[in-house]
């Protein structure tokens, strides 16, 4: 079993883009890791788990008892153990309890939840970067139009608009937590 520690200098081993697309490649698998990665830094029971990933599979909550069955065989057979094996989790058999370790950040990279519109929240981040540096490079340039309002209102204006979308990414991360308590 691997352990996770609670506090990690520096860390020694990266997950392989094999191993990760293997754990990605099984829908209760990604549904466990998005689970686990909302209640991040708590250990849940596999019972909690496999009702989680039993509702969404279902489509409704409670999931029927067998389905919460089905979901809790496999997690407990299958699914938990290849994760502690890679480190991601640390899967006590014993007492039937999952956590997430240090290395189920190199999976987050490849589960990046989406923004509106389609993108993920490092495209929308790095577009207004690059959106906010050409706009405030023009006004500078005193570029027609764009040159007519100071740089310096250039510049507010795209914090403003990094501080909505950061506003607007935990808002919509707190209410996956808050959905997920709730059902």
């Amino acid at each position: 079993m691997y352990y996770c520690s609670a506090i990690t200098m520096f860390r020694t081993t990266v997950l392989s883009e094999g191993d990760i697309y293997e754990v990605l490649s099984n829908s209760r698998r990604r549904e466990a890791l998005r689970h686990l990665t909302d209640v991040r830094g708590c250990t849940v029971t596999i019972g909690e788990l496999a009702a989680t990933i039993a509702a969404t599979e279902a489509g409704q909550s409670p999931a029927p008892r067998p389905a919460r069955e089905s979901v809790r065989s496999s997690l407990h057979q299958t699914h938990l153990p290849k994760l502690d094996e890679l480190g991601i989790v640390s899967y006590d058999r014993t007492t039937g309890t999952v956590s997430l370790c240090d290395p189920a950040r190199d999976v987050d990279r490849y589960m990046e939840i989406l923004a509106p519109y389609g993108l993920t929240w490092s495209e929308l981040y790095r577009t207004f970067g690059i959106g906010s540096l050409l706009v405030v490079l023009a006004a500078l340039l005193e570029v027609p139009l764009v040159g007519a309002v100071d740089p310096l209102l250039w510049a507010s204006g795209s914090l403003a608009a990094f501080a909505v979308a950061i506003a607007a990414q935990f808002w919509s991360n707190r209410w996956a937590v808050l959905r997920t308590l709730w059902s």
